[in-house]
C-alpha cells in the first residue's frame, strides 16, 4: 500500500485544517492518524474502519478532530479544528491491513511520509 499525505501547513491558533491521505495498492481494514512532535513519541489520534466508516478517537483530541473517508477516491481525511500551538507536529496516516480500532503504531503496516502542521500562537 502506498500512502500520500498532504494538507499540512502553517496556521494560527484557532484555525482549522484538513489533512488528506490518498491510498493505493491493496485493500486494508482501517486507516489511522498519528502525530509526532519533536522529542516525543508518535501518538495515536484517530482511526476509521474503511468499509463501514466507523471512527474512533483518542480522548485528548475528541471533539476537535473528525476522521472520515471517501471510498470512491480511496482517500482518508483528518479534519482538525480549534488548533493550538501544542498541535504542532508531523502528522502521519497509516493503514492496518487486518484489524480495526488499534491505537498502537505496531499494528499499522504501511505509513505515509508525514505532513508538517505548525500552529503559531
Amino acid at each position: 500500500v502506498q500512502l500520500q499525505a498532504s494538507g499540512g501547513g502553517l496556521v494560527q491558533a484557532g484555525d482549522s485544517l484538513r489533512l488528506s491521505c490518498v491510498a493505493s495498492g491493496r485493500s486494508f481494514s482501517s486507516m489511522g492518524w498519528f502525530r509526532q512532535a519533536p522529542g516525543r513519541d508518535r501518538e495515536f489520534l484517530a482511526t476509521i474502519r474503511w468499509q463501514r466508516g466507523r471512527p474512533a478517537y483518542e480522548d485528548s483530541v475528541k471533539g476537535r478532530i473528525t476522521v472520515s473517508r471517501d471510498q470512491d477516491r480511496n482517500t482518508g481525511y483528518l479534519q482538525m479544528n480549534s488548533l493550538k500551538p501544542e498541535d504542532t507536529a508531523v502528522y502521519y496516516c497509516a493503514v492496518d491491513l487486518e484489524t480495526w480500532g488499534s491505537t498502537s503504531i505496531y499494528d499499522y503496516e504501511y505509513w505515509g511520509q508525514g505532513t508538517q502542521v505548525t500552529v503559531s500562537s
